[in-house]
């Protein structure tokens, strides 16, 4: 960062020890330092990782995802005694919030959605990539995500292990993360027990297991309305 004593220090040997030409020589260049570590600044000002506020929705119209909702998501809200939507699951209702739903994301739920848009914006249309922009939703690793291609124009994004927090369910599934081709329908399949795989014949992992082992798959409107 620039600072003012990095000007007077070039004052030459005759000048040095003259306040008046000292203090002359800082008003100048005082705007000239303020305006230096302004821009040196901005690249953190608008940086994803750290950007807050009216920073981070200039960098959400880039990336092209704003942090308003446009239709409510309901019982998202953080709620005691509920493993969906209690601590570190449930959104705080702030004094502004609407009471019907949620329509404005906060900083870190934001910041978030943006990462795993930006994954999208660069999908290559694979499968696997689309479980990497996913999981970028799901960063601890116990929602266990797969995607399948059902041969018949539909894909279906499954869900197993940890049951996801409602809030993200929502997003998902309302397509705030656009990771499908056009004219291809998606399928969200959610685990109906914490910490299961979902049931599938055939099949017998940590994504999809049998008789006694695996869940059965429902769609994140299920856990909307519990």
């Amino acid at each position: 960062m620039a600072t003012i004593e990095d000007y007077l220090a070039l004052i030459t040997a005759y000048h040095r020890g003259k306040p008046k030409f000292a203090a002359m020589v800082s008003a100048i260049v005082e705007p000239i330092v303020a305006i230096q570590n302004f821009i040196e600044h901005l690249p953190q000002d608008f940086d994803l990782d750290v950007a807050i506020g009216v920073q981070l929705d200039v960098v959400g119209e880039w990336v092209g995802r704003s942090r308003f909702i446009a239709t409510p998501l309901p019982n998202v809200y953080f709620t005691l005694d509920d493993p969906l939507r209690g601590f570190d699951l449930g959104v705080w209702f702030g004094p502004n919030d609407n009471p019907t739903g949620l329509v404005r994301l906060d900083d870190e739920t934001y910041r978030t959605l943006l990462r795993a848009k930006i994954a999208a914006n660069n999908w290559d249309g694979t499968l696997g990539t689309a479980k990497e922009a996913l999981s970028i939703i799901f960063p601890a690793g116990d929602t266990l995500l797969f995607v399948l291609d059902n041969q018949d124009m539909s894909m279906t994004f499954g869900m197993a292990g940890r049951i996801p927090s409602i809030l993200f369910m929502s997003l998902l599934s309302r397509g705030y993360v656009p990771l499908k081709p056009e004219g291809v329908r998606a399928i969200y399949a959610v685990t109906s027990v914490d910490g299961a795989p979902l049931f599938g014949f055939d099949v017998q992992n940590e994504f999809i297991s049998g008789f006694d082992t695996g869940a059965w798959a429902v769609p994140p409107e299920f856990y909307f309305d519990a």
